[in-house]
């Protein structure tokens, strides 16, 4: 069985430290992607029959990614390599039918492990902290992946500047995601968002 696998994210060491360790656990890199349309380009000439995916892009989120390669194949393993694994993340990446969800901070044997259940059953989704998301998903209000992801920001402290510039989005767009976050939690400022995600256990600690 062909174990070519792309990597995609925007951080150049993490790439090269994915690959060096990929190699060693005896997988093919065929290709690197640092966004989402060269992520897209690179599926499409490379054929990989894994991915190894980050969540944000510069030019857009991994989600969309996982979204377009699931229109064309269901037979590609998709592995989301994150910062967070917050329920409402989980439970999108489950929606998006990707193959498995680890963290960044995982050690690496779990990210070889999830790769080689990826190759041989791209549609079972594995992850770790998956029965404690399903299990809070009554109480998660109805926010869209990017809504979570600018909550979770939000409560870092960060400005809306800073999360624009983190997401790679404008801030005309930051505040539009903020205005339906408030909208949704029903209060009417970033810290009464942030308390509402605490107190109900939405963000991860």
């Amino acid at each position: 069985m062909n174990r070519r696998v792309l990597i995609i994210d925007d951080h150049p060491i993490v790439r090269a430290g994915l690959q060096t360790a990929l190699i060693n656990a005896n997988f093919v890199v065929c290709a690197h992607a640092a966004s989402k349309s060269e992520a897209i380009a690179q599926i499409a000439h490379t054929n990989p029959n894994l991915i190894l995916l980050d969540l944000n892009l510069p030019d857009g989120s991994g989600f969309e990614v996982a979204n377009w390669v699931r229109e064309i194949s269901d037979e590609i393993g998709i592995v989301i390599l994150t910062l967070n694994d917050s329920p409402e993340l989980l439970l999108a990446a489950l929606s998006a039918q990707v193959s498995g969800f680890v963290l960044k901070s995982a050690p690496i044997s779990e990210v070889i492990a999830t790769l080689e259940r990826a190759l041989i059953t791209p549609l079972s989704f594995t992850a770790s902290g998956l029965h404690k998301a399903l299990k809070a998903k009554e109480r998660l209000p109805n926010l869209s992946s990017r809504e979570f992801e600018v909550l979770t920001i939000l409560a870092t402290g960060k400005s809306t500047k800073e999360i624009a510039r983190q997401l790679y989005l404008g801030e005309p767009t930051i505040k539009t995601h903020l205005a339906n976050i408030y909208r949704k939690l029903e209060v009417n400022n970033r810290i009464s968002a942030v308390t509402v995600a605490r107190d109900n256990s939405w963000l991860s600690e």
